[in-house]
Order: C-alpha cells, then sequence, then structure tokens
C-alpha cells in the first residue's frame, strides 16, 4: 500500500525505551504521518531510531515538574502538531485521567500479555513466573485505569516447556510488531 498524503492521519508516538514498536509503526505502509516521537528518557534508544528515520523528537521529561506541568509540557506539542492519535509504544508513564479525556479514544496502547491478565510494567515476567502455557498481546484504547481499556485486538503467544524467560520475551516482542499494525489497520478502517 502507497502512502497518500492526502489521507494521512496525523500522529505522536510515546516511548520510553528502545523505540522497537516505534521504528516497527514508523517503517510501516500505515497511512500515519509520525510528527513527532515524545520521549520522557534523554537516554531512550528510540531517539536515535527517531534520528534515523527522520522523524521529530521531543524529549519531555518529569523530573523537577509536576505531574500536571509534564502533561501540559506534552500537550502543548500535541497542539502544535495538530496530532489526532497517540501510540503509545513502551511509554512507562501513566497519564491522568484529565489528559486521557482529551483525547478520548484516541490513545492507543501496546501490552505485553493477554489483557485482562498480567497487567502492570511487568506482564511478561508476572505471565511467565505464573507458568502460562499461553500468553501474548494486546492493543487497546487508553482508558483512566491501569491496562483497562477496551480491547481492540489481541494476540496469543504459546509459552513452551523449553522456553527461557529471554526466549518467551523474543516470542513477544514478535508478536507485538505484528499485532500492533494490525490492530491499527483495524482502528484506521484500511482495506487489505
Amino acid at each position: 500500500m502507497k502512502k497518500d498524503l492526502q489521507s494521512m492521519v496525523n500522529v505522536a508516538v510515546f516511548a520510553s525505551g528502545s523505540g522497537s514498536n516505534f521504528e516497527n509503526i514508523a517503517t510501516s505502509d500505515l497511512p500515519l504521518s509520525i510528527k513527532v516521537l515524545i520521549v520522557d528518557n534523554k537516554d531512550a534508544k528510540a531517539i536515535e531510531r527517531a534520528k534515523r528515520l527522520n522523524v521529530p523528537y521531543e524529549i519531555v521529561e518529569r523530573s523537577g515538574k509536576t505531574k500536571e506541568e509534564f502533561e501540559a509540557e506534552i500537550l502543548n506539542v500535541l497542539k502544535d502538531k495538530n496530532i489526532e492519535y497517540i501510540l503509545l509504544a513502551g511509554f512507562m508513564k501513566i497519564l491522568s485521567a484529565e489528559f486521557i479525556e482529551r483525547y478520548d479514544r484516541k490513545i492507543i496502547n501496546i501490552h505485553p500479555s493477554l489483557l485482562p491478565s498480567f497487567k502492570g510494567k511487568n506482564g511478561i515476567l508476572d505471565a511467565y513466573n505464573y507458568g502460562v502455557k499461553v500468553s501474548g498481546v494486546t492493543v487497546h484504547y487508553v482508558d483512566s485505569g491501569i491496562d483497562t481499556g477496551e480491547i481492540i485486538d489481541q494476540e496469543p503467544v504459546v509459552l513452551r516447556d523449553d522456553d527461557t524467560l529471554e526466549s518467551f520475551e523474543e516470542k513477544i516482542h514478535e508478536a507485538e510488531y505484528k499485532l500492533y499494525i494490525r490492530a491499527l489497520k483495524k482502528v484506521l478502517e484500511v482495506k487489505e
């Protein structure tokens, strides 16, 4: 699918770490225009990916600011860039209910478990330690709860007896790359 500039959706991607899901989205054929990558960590590897992909980025750190000041700074960037959707890709900050209300059903998150199981920041480790035979990945709308928003799509991942935590993490990440694109196609109603 060729990207048609007239039908592009303006998005911001939020990341805190490596940015592999950000790069996956940026290099997809989805009708998205990534106007900005917002990172809350000046050492995030996602910044290097943004530079390589020629995607503008903003570092908005929380330290020394109230949550309201932190979010106001982000909201100013989003307004300036005319952002329609926010895609969370390993963003490790919890957004306030007030922030989420401004982008109702326009903030999308990817989570490394089959929600509603194993919510929170340690979904992979928690599922592995619990001894599940099947976990997976969920893409959902963000609401004011933690990993409680309406589910858009899920992808199961089988945990085999010989899987280590590292091999299980690799399987989860591979599923994330496939699922995020598929879920975004659903949201954007992209025809195959």
